[in-house]
């Protein structure tokens, strides 16, 4: 079926289709049934904006056959015992023409459509749609015999012209704008989701990158006691140590592969910089989420006094996130969690605040060593999050500082991360 769809053909008689039911509806500016002004014009002309990989050309000629046959059709239903081939087409061969030259006159613009701003270009198609009527007019009096000239309505021709492309002009940017904004929120979700996965994975690579200077610490180890161990003639002893310092190199030649790719990953470009209100909105977006899966009933407020653009956003994302997302646990069913984020001297500084019960006092000295953590399942295992210690090892690593403090209200947890400014800048 969506082969079918694709078909140009088939567009092409759709447009047709729709454009020979939509003539029907239709208005008689003149006395008699000289000329007839209906929605066709401005369907077609919708349609045309929209498929605008059509030839116009051959849509207009088949738009034009297809409106004819179809009033051929409603005279033998409507008088099957008077209905003469002949006469049907010279009756309607006019509105044939009309399609046919409108389609022509946009074929010529069709190259540089998208180029006209929406005025400019309604005043274009206006013009289009006055001489196509003029084309019809004339036809449908030269098949009557009377003068193609004579009382043509050229000013009510003009207005009417004027009001439907611009009408049309007016859907069609709405249209466009709608879908614009569509496409714009799935790429923002989709940076999105990439940034939250590039966070993940730079904490996790710091992890790797961590154990990696343990194994070579090891590595080291363990060759030195085979050293001293041969040295000593005891061989066997000598053996077992050089077989282990092999199989620790050889784990630490994996874990370089691992790192490698994991970095690739992270460091894939998404942009080359991103401003501080960019992070701050994402960070604030994506725990507003973390928290309503939680099933609890956080707000998220921010206060952001700077903005500058860097390019070691992964960077910052992975600490605001770890950071917020940590209050975000902490807090029960209901809190509040404040985002500052300033400049002090040469340091930009982050300050994460939660209304939660907050850090007591003996644990504030050991909150960010290795494996200390408050957080337990149901079940009692710890949370596997990439910790505050490791949080500060990635601060410390940009030459910043991390601590924890108790708010001035006296309730709840405050972390504040001051990082080099010059360091963060885009350039510096």
């Amino acid at each position: 079926m969506q082969t079918w769809f694709r078909n140009e053909k088939l567009q092409m008689i759709i447009v047709a289709l729709a454009t020979a039911f939509a003539s029907e509806f239709k208005i008689n500016p003149f006395i008699g049934d000289v000329f007839r002004l209906g929605l066709g014009a401005s369907t077609m002309l919708l349609f045309l904006m929209l498929m605008h990989h059509l030839s116009y050309l051959k849509t207009g000629a088949v738009t034009g056959i297809i409106v004819v046959i179809f009033r051929m059709g409603e005279d033998w239903v409507g008088a099957p015992d008077s209905f003469a081939v002949a006469t049907s087409i010279l009756d309607h061969l006019a509105s044939g023409i009309f399609y046919f030259a409108f389609a022509a006159g946009m074929s010529v613009i069709q190259p540089v459509l998208h180029r006209f701003q929406p005025l400019v270009l309604g005043g274009v198609i206006s013009v289009i749609d006055f001489v196509s009527n003029e084309c019809e007019l004339i036809t449908r009096r030269l098949i009557q015999g009377a003068a193609p000239f004579h009382d043509n309505g050229w000013l009510l021709l003009a207005v009417i012209a004027v009001l439907r492309s611009y009408f049309i002009i007016g859907l069609y940017s709405s249209i466009s704008i709608r879908q614009m904004r569509l496409i714009q929120a799935e790429q923002e979700k989709r940076i999105e989701q990439m940034l939250n996965i590039g966070a993940g994975l730079y904490g996790e690579s710091f992890y790797l990158r961590k154990s990696m200077d343990t194994i070579e610490r090891i590595t080291a180890s363990s060759f030195d006691l085979y050293s001293k161990l041969k040295k000593d003639h005891q061989t066997e002893y000598s053996r077992q140590a050089l077989g282990i310092s092999q199989q620790i190199h050889e784990v630490k030649k994996d874990s370089q592969r691992i790192l490698a790719g994991l970095t690739k990953l992270y460091d894939r470009e998404i942009a080359a910089e991103m401003n501080l209100a960019e992070i701050f909105r994402f960070v604030v977006k994506a725990n507003q989420k973390y928290s309503e899966m939680l099933g609890k009933e956080i707000a998220i407020e921010g206060d952001l006094q700077v903005d500058y653009p860097t390019s070691h956003y992964i960077l910052m994302l992975t600490l605001l996130n770890n950071l917020v997302a940590n209050a975000v646990e902490a807090l029960n069913q209901y809190g509040i969690i404040r985002i500052h984020v300033f400049e002090q001297e040469e340091f930009t500084v982050f300050s994460v605040i939660d209304s939660g019960k907050g850090i007591p006092e003996q644990d504030k000295e050991i909150i960010f060593e290795p494996g200390f953590t408050t957080k337990f399942n149901e079940v009692g295992v710890a949370a596997t999050g990439i910790g505050l210690s490791h949080v500060r090892e990635i601060v410390r690593s940009y030459g910043g500082t991390i601590k924890v403090t108790t708010p001035e209200h006296g309730k709840g947890a405050r972390f504040v991360v001051s990082l080099p400014t010059s360091t963060l800048r885009k350039g510096e």
